[in-house]
């Protein structure tokens, strides 16, 4: 793990910070995105507590391994150094993208608050302005768009929804970076790519994805488009200055989506979609399990006003009861 100091974020003008305490150190991972997420994050700490905030960055294992996800696990690769650094001392708090969190809570650590939610739909960035479906009827048999992703649970959603619609499709393992992933797109290596719709926003490049894809076409993974904080369990004060910026229906919502994640025993590179929205009566979640080809797919869906893991675990045990555990592969442990 190697971290340095980054930008110094100063307060907003309606807070003045306490000149005995010194600034709050702000963990995050170096890649664009994530430094873009934290920035804003940084912003929103500095004016809830009235302290600098300088953000410190960590190279983790995920940033710095060529393997594919689905190869490496996926789990927690882009979060251990982050949470090694708040149990060292060395951090104040982290920002993760929530997708990315172990569903196991950590000892010593604490998640102080999840903002509110951006667009958890994935986004596609295809050749000529195309859509998903104008892509695909372009293709054949013989020469099927090629679509890049490194995720299992991409690619199986991708392929049911194509052989349902009776379409030819291609999906290629990639990993990098956003500029790396659409540059495939730009050299024609690949027809398209598909990336999270959230995290092309925080860049502002949302207007570079040719469609954002329904959630009936493919669902998101849990938690997408959220944000986890955490900080030290071991400070208080810092946890509850740090709660006013949970928002209520997204922690719920992602409660109720990786509820389901650790009940099937899944990773978060599993080929596992979840999706829970606030209705007046509720949570509704839907959920997909299939095999990466996605010859096979399982989904399903609930509603009710139980408690959000309740909700989660629910709908879980009903996809393992239609045999949702043989579709993932090895599962977690």
């Amino acid at each position: 793990m190697t971290g340095q100091t980054g930008t110094n974020v100063p307060p907003s003008s309606g807070s003045l910070p306490t000149e005995e305490l010194p600034p709050l150190r702000l963990g995050t991972r170096r890649s664009a995105l994530a430094m873009a997420q934290s920035g804003m994050v940084a912003e929103a700490v500095a004016a809830a507590t009235g302290r600098r905030v300088e953000l410190v960055e960590i190279t983790t294992y995920g940033d710095t391994s060529r393997e594919a996800l689905a190869q490496i696990g996926g789990t927690g690769v882009f979060v251990s150094a982050l949470r090694d650094a708040l149990l060292a001392g060395t951090i104040d708090l982290a920002v993760h993208s929530l997708k990315d969190l172990p569903t196991a809570a950590p000892e010593g650590l604490t998640l102080a608050a999840v903002p509110l939610r951006e667009d958890p739909r994935d986004a596609l960035v295809a050749r000529d302005g195309l859509t998903l479906a104008e892509l695909l009827e372009k293709g054949d048999v013989a020469h099927p768009a090629r679509i890049g992703t490194g995720s299992p649970r991409r690619m199986a959603q991708l392929h049911a929804w194509a052989s349902a619609s009776g379409l030819a499709i291609e999906t290629v393992p990639i990993r990098g970076n956003v500029d790396t992933r659409i540059g495939y797109v730009r050299s024609g290596e690949l027809d398209a790519v598909v990336l999270a719709a959230a995290g092309l926003n925080r860049l502002g490049r949302l207007a570079e994805a040719t469609e954002v894809i329904d959630t009936d076409v493919m669902l998101p993974a849990p938690g997408q488009g959220a944000l986890a904080i955490e900080c030290s369990a071991a400070d208080p004060e810092l946890a509850a200055a740090l709660a006013v910026l949970d928002h209520a229906p997204t922690r719920a919502a992602v409660t109720a989506e990786r509820a389901l994640l650790a009940a099937l025993e899944a990773g978060c590179s599993a080929p596992v979609g979840a999706l829970a929205t606030t209705q007046a009566d509720g949570l509704a979640l839907r959920a997909v399990v299939g095999t990466v080809d996605g010859a096979t797919v399982v989904q399903m869906s609930t509603t009710g006003n139980d408690a959000p893991d309740e909700l989660g675990r629910g709908l879980a045990a009903r996809l393992l009861a239609a045999g949702a555990a043989g579709l993932m592969g090895e599962r977690a442990k």
